[in-house]
């Protein structure tokens, strides 16, 4: 039965399917937990605003609940599509679908639910400032959900481009890298972006004035963070779209899946870097105001140091695509 290819693409897009949904639920669950302990933390302290508190973490919960419904949309879809008449090379690319948005939707999740835990634990001890805290949490969470986003798109387009003409050889390995490059970047991009939302929540909550500076750091750090998943999603398109020669060796094969992979894991260090950078000069800008442009100054110059690693991964990658 496995010889003929419409069963081959009927593995392909349940085993997608399955990665898609079961990687995309990890991050999002972590995500909630963390908020929901931190709500607890804060009704402890508390009491008296426990109803604003509970009803902030649900909202903070949903945002994170987000990543995971990508992950749901993109399996249900691979569960569900006619795909009988697609092409050989369309078991590489709903493979591919799959991986992306699962491990696309894991940082996201984690990421999201550290500024609806720090909102929670804020609005216990600054009730009065619950609408600010809750326009920071919302503006930080949707920047930390951006990866997934890209994560999506890159599922979407591997799904539903056709792809029938180009040759087997190694243009499905391409697409499988482009899962991966997209899939794992937004990990690291995902987190750091989330520790600098969180970091200004509890900054907004611990001296309220600042705020508005708060969230301009917290935006530009996560702006830096986010840059990692950029460069897999520059990969990832650059693995779709690029005309290859048909080629059976093993080398040119590798060479592609590697240049995914490379991306894909060399962003993840330096978006969570880039994130826990921003965290501390959001949390400092909070206490010590005055200190702003030198803390933006020093937060983007070491940003930059730690982003120099993803720019190692990507030139090594389109070096994979186009010098091997």
């Amino acid at each position: 039965m496995l010889n003929d290819i419409e069963s081959w693409v009927k593995v392909a897009a349940f085993a997608g399917a399955g990665l898609s949904m079961g990687l995309g639920a990890i991050g999002a669950a972590i995500g909630e937990g963390f908020a929901a302990a931190k709500a607890n933390d804060a009704i402890a302290r508390s009491p008296d605003s426990s109803g604003d508190i509970f009803k902030l973490m649900l909202v903070g919960q949903a945002v994170a609940e987000t990543a995971a419904i990508f992950a749901l949309v993109i399996g249900v879809i691979l569960l569900f599509s006619n795909f009988s008449a697609a092409a050989p090379i369309s078991v590489a690319a709903l493979l591919g679908a799959g991986i992306c948005m699962g491990f696309g939707a894991m940082g996201s999740g984690v990421g999201s639910g550290f500024p609806a835990g720090e909102a929670c634990e804020g609005v216990s001890r600054q009730p009065a400032v619950k609408g600010n805290l809750t326009t920071n949490m919302l503006i930080g969470s949707a920047v930390s959900q951006t990866p997934a986003i890209f994560a999506m798109v890159v599922s979407f387009m591997l799904m539903f481009i056709n792809y029938s003409g180009a040759p087997l050889h190694p243009t499905s390995a391409a697409l499988l890298g482009a899962g991966f490059a997209t899939g794992l970047a937004a990990i690291g991009s995902g987190l750091g972006s989330g520790l600098a939302a969180g970091a200004s929540c509890q900054g907004s909550a611990r001296q309220p004035l600042t705020s508005a500076n708060v969230t301009i750091i917290m935006l530009v750090g996560q702006a830096v963070a986010q840059t990692p998943s950029i460069f897999g999603l520059l990969i990832s398109f650059v693995l779709m779209f690029k005309s290859y020669a048909p080629s059976e060796t093993l080398a040119a094969s590798i060479a592609l899946v590697s240049a995914g992979l490379c991306i894909g894991f060399g962003g993840i260090g330096p978006g969570v870097g880039n994130g826990m950078t921003a965290q501390s000069a959001v949390g400092w800008v909070a206490r010590n105001v005055r200190q702003e442009a030198v803390l933006m100054r020093t937060m983007l110059v070491g940003q930059a140091v730690s982003q120099s690693t993803a720019i190692y991964a990507m030139v090594i990658a389109l070096a994979l695509i186009f010098l091997i």
